[in-house]
């Protein structure tokens, strides 16, 4: 068990943060309640060629959880804030899920910071098209359209719970994970979680994706139960020049259930370009 992660001081808050291997730097950004230790499959591959930066954003893990609403923005200018703590001018940069939203900020507002950009199992804006799966209100309890007021009435453990019975597609995952959610849930502070919910609900960067120039590889599962694979397909006819790779059958958490496809992609990527 690790302990005592470093933490940079950074935007009026402390960011937890880990650095591994050596080579280009390579940032990666996690999704909503999730830590740096999500990141286990990919910081082992890629530590072989790249200096890996992982973190948890703010409202989980090692990191402060201010209170008050996020917003995407806010976490992207924390990762930027991050890098320049760090040294680091220039960095790929891998973002899942909500951590493809905070990358998706980072490039449009902070171009000269990403070399190449990585957007997985994300989306542009929640409505459609694309946004989330038919399937997560249902599993939230909704029948029909949903309001702000409705998502941030919801216990956090609800969503949280939600999220990781959606995230994957192969049972058994389910039987390791769930658990271990559950404990986690009553074990850390949660009210961060709530923050980080009101910052994907305002997420919207469907008119400013034209402005991404970094190059860009948007991935995903075909059968992400979160989030719409047709997000993928909409950032990428928006993103100049960017590649769409889907995954047949690949789930929400598919950078897991595919790992060893997802890494040899990625870095094929990283190291050659399309």
């Amino acid at each position: 068990v690790e302990f005592d992660m470093p933490k940079a001081e950074v935007n009026g808050i402390n960011i937890s943060y880990k650095i591994e291997g050596n080579g280009e730097p390579l940032i990666m950004i996690m999704g909503i309640a999730s830590t740096k230790k999500s990141w286990l499959f990919q910081t082992l591959a890629f530590k072989k060629y790249f200096k890996v930066i992982t973190f948890d954003n703010r409202g989980c893990g090692e990191s402060d959880k201010p209170d008050g609403a996020y917003s995407i923005k806010t976490m992207a200018d924390d990762t930027a804030g991050l890098m320049a703590y760090l040294g680091i001018e220039r960095a790929h940069v891998l973002g899942v899920s909500m951590g493809g939203m905070i990358a998706q900020e980072l490039a449009i507002n902070y171009p000269e910071k990403v070399n190449k950009l990585i957007l997985g199992c994300t989306m542009a804006k929640r409505t459609e098209p694309g946004g989330f799966s038919t399937e997560l209100p249902k599993k939230l309890g909704y029948t029909g359209d949903y309001s702000y007021s409705d998502a941030m009435n919801l216990p956090v453990k609800i969503i949280v719970i939600a999220l990781a019975e959606l995230a994957f597609n192969i049972k058994m995952n389910n039987l390791f994970l769930l658990p271990v959610m559950k404990l986690l849930m009553r074990k850390h502070d949660t009210s961060g979680i709530k923050n980080q919910v009101a910052a994907i609900w305002e997420h919207d960067t469907m008119q400013r994706l034209k402005d991404i120039r970094a190059s860009t590889l948007v991935i995903a599962g075909s059968d992400d139960r979160v989030i719409s694979p047709q997000s993928s397909d909409v950032i990428a006819e928006r993103i100049p020049d960017s590649k769409l790779v889907k995954y047949e059958g690949g789930s929400h958490a598919f950078f897991v259930e595919m790992r060893k496809r997802f890494n040899r992609e990625v870095i094929a990527f990283l190291k050659n370009g399309q």
